[in-house]
């Protein structure tokens, strides 16, 4: 399988973007994108489509075999035919990575979307029969809210912008951690690599949906207790927070271990 290196295709983006002085929203507006394709393209978590190779090129004046490679060529014209081949079957990867790309987008937005819908009919259901006068009423919904508006901000990374795969250095050393921007993930003695990391994302994406949907069911059970306010309800609430947690770091540490050997650990 020959694949675009997305690491090196941003790295060499970003250094010709900024020699020709142009900022990602220059950039943006002469390929008729946003500036967040291209941030997106320059940090290696997307590549732009195909048909957008040569009008990239011919803005930073570099060959389009020169993008495919990620670094400038010194004699271009001089490729054997087994460099031509292999760059001609990089193009074919990445049409078909940029096809896959798409169809994943739209199916994250169908699975998602219909998820989060459904969540907001459960939600207004839930509403209609709360007995607004109950002691514990401010304790159940403030729970209710906060645990919904986390799934919702941790699924929307989930499922739309965190990196499918990461960099090839996670593979030859021992990353303990993986930092996005914001969104910062350690697991206690956890290696991330890309042979566990697929499996991680789609826990963390499981769990997002999973906790929209199950969330409103505790939090209204908390409607029991009759004491205003007293231990029993708070206890409850630590506990029902506890789970919460729970919910997400359990499944996530054991898959991330149960798949974090690659090849050359094993070989150690």
């Amino acid at each position: 399988m020959f694949e675009m290196d997305k690491t090196a295709f941003g790295k060499f983006l970003t250094e010709q973007r900024k020699s020709k002085g142009y900022t990602q929203k220059i950039l943006a507006e002469k390929l008729y994108v946003s500036d967040k394709a291209v941030s997106k393209w320059e940090r290696g978590l997307s590549m732009p489509d195909i048909s957008l190779l040569i009008p990239l090129s011919a803005i930073l004046e570099v060959s389009v075999t020169e993008l495919l490679e990620g670094r400038k060529l010194n004699r271009p014209s001089e490729m054997d035919a087994d460099h031509v081949e292999l760059l001609v079957k990089k193009v074919l990867s990445f049409s078909e990575d940029t096809l896959a790309s798409k169809k994943d987008g739209k199916k994250h937005a169908l699975l998602f979307g219909g998820s989060t819908a459904v969540t907001v009919l459960e939600l207004l259901l839930v509403f209609r029969f709360l007995p607004w006068n109950h002691w514990n009423i401010g304790l159940a919904v403030s729970l209710l809210g906060v645990f919904e508006l986390l799934s919702l901000i941790f699924g929307i990374y989930a499922w739309f912008f965190i990196k499918e795969t990461l960099p090839a250095y996670y593979d030859e050393y021992e990353v303990r951690g993986y930092n996005d921007g914001i969104f910062q993930l350690s697991l206690p003695g956890i290696r991330f690599n890309n042979r566990n990391w697929p499996h991680v994302v789609k826990c963390l994406r499981s769990w997002s949906v999973a906790s929209m949907l199950i969330v409103p069911l505790p939090c209204a059970l908390l409607l029991l207790f009759e004491h205003p306010m007293g231990y029993f309800s708070l206890l409850a609430g630590m506990l029902l927070l506890i789970a919460y947690l729970a919910g997400l770091f359990v499944p996530l540490y054991a898959t991330a271990k149960k798949y974090e050997s690659c090849r050359r650990f094993s070989q150690d």
